[in-house]
């Protein structure tokens, strides 16, 4: 095969990779590139072959120790000439030394094992119209600036590794992000993001499935009689029941896998993952 240049990705190109992934039909947000890159600015790659990119990824680092790997695609003309695996080598010697995450299909997660993944849980995908219910608890609160530093804190017990940058740029529009404060206490937050067909809803974190199902319709009305999807922990059956009772359908699996120490989280907490590409 001729030698690919392998490179960071500029914004335009990210929303290229992002394109590409619509056309595999993984739905991406209307403006995801953006707070993408505001995650790792470094840390989206593509190959190129004269000028032109033929395979991208994301290995996007968080705090000092951690990382998580998505957004794998090779252009359909350009696959099985070895630009996928040089862009992906690549990639992960950028974060040697780190814990990494993925969130694999079924029919990768061999593959992914064969590299050193373990599976940690299974999430489903939940997708349906929420119909529309009474006003809001007065609990539930639009999350603002001033709110970054407590959302920061409750996020950091149910994700990996701090992300404030990602977390300054994801919780503002056009995405709607909305908390649960009671008595000046933050106990669960979750965002809303139009994506080409629909929206879908992460991250969803909270302290139980009540407070989950409350930020949950919050989130919905503002979706309207649009289609809804969140990737659901296995784990986190109340809520999957809640969801079928408003008649969801559960879709697709994927297995959240590690290579390295397991990251050390309250996943009881996580009732939706952020997003499958960047975890």
């Amino acid at each position: 095969m001729m030698p690919a240049e392998i490179r960071p990705l500029t914004l335009p190109e990210v929303e290229e990779l992002l394109g590409w992934a619509k056309a595999e039909g993984w739905n991406p947000g209307l403006a995801d590139a953006a707070p993408f890159l505001a995650a790792d600015e470094g840390g989206f790659f593509g190959s190129f072959i004269n000028g032109r990119m033929v395979a991208g990824i994301s290995a996007v680092r968080y705090g000092t120790d951690f990382a998580f790997i998505g957004l794998y695609i090779s252009r359909p003309d350009c696959r099985g000439k070895g630009y996928g695996r040089a862009v992906w080598d690549y990639a992960m010697a950028s974060l040697d030394g780190r814990t990494i995450g993925l969130d694999g299909v079924p029919a990768q997660q061999g593959n992914y094992a064969a590299m050193g993944f373990a599976p940690a849980y299974r999430t489903w995908r939940w997708s349906g119209r929420f119909p529309a219910l009474t006003s809001a608890s007065r609990d539930i609160v639009t999350v603002t600036d001033e709110r970054l530093p407590a959302i920061d804190i409750l996020d950091r017990r149910a994700f990996p590794a701090p992300r404030q940058n990602f977390l300054a740029a994801w919780l503002k529009p056009p995405r709607m992000a909305r908390a649960l404060v009671r008595d000046g206490t933050f106990s669960g937050y979750g965002v809303l993001r139009p994506c080409h067909e629909g929206f879908k809803i992460g991250p969803l974190f909270a302290e139980t499935p009540r407070e989950a199902e409350q930020l949950f319709a919050a989130l919905a009305r503002e979706a309207g009689h649009g289609l809804i999807s969140i990737d659901v922990p296995e784990d986190q059956a109340e809520f999957s029941n809640h969801l079928a009772g408003f008649g969801f359908t559960r879709g697709f699996d994927t297995a959240r896998m590690y290579r390295g120490a397991p990251p050390r989280l309250e996943e009881r907490l996580v009732f939706g993952v952020t997003t499958l590409e960047l975890g």
